[in-house]
């Protein structure tokens, strides 16, 4: 597995939601690639640090203009 792969698996890696062969695979990789395991780490403890803030109730304009960024991109994405 090369660190474009672990990437792109970053997610399911840490969710918890890949394979036993595909999970072994990325732990190898972090053997010789701290870069990768760096990446890995710092997106554990940001997610943790998020989880852990209270939520932020956002402006009227900036929650309706980051909703329509979002339906846009997904209405791109469908397209």
């Amino acid at each position: 597995m090369n660190c474009d792969e672990v990437i792109r698996e970053l997610s399911n890696f840490i969710d918890g939601e890949l394979d036993a062969a595909t999970k072994h695979e990325i732990e190898s990789h972090f053997v010789e690639c701290h870069e990768c395991k760096l990446v890995v780490d710092q997106t554990k403890m940001t997610i943790k640090v998020f989880c852990d803030c209270e939520p932020v109730e956002l402006p009227g304009d900036l929650r309706n203009r980051l909703h329509e960024g979002l339906r846009r991109k997904l209405r791109e994405a469908t397209q």
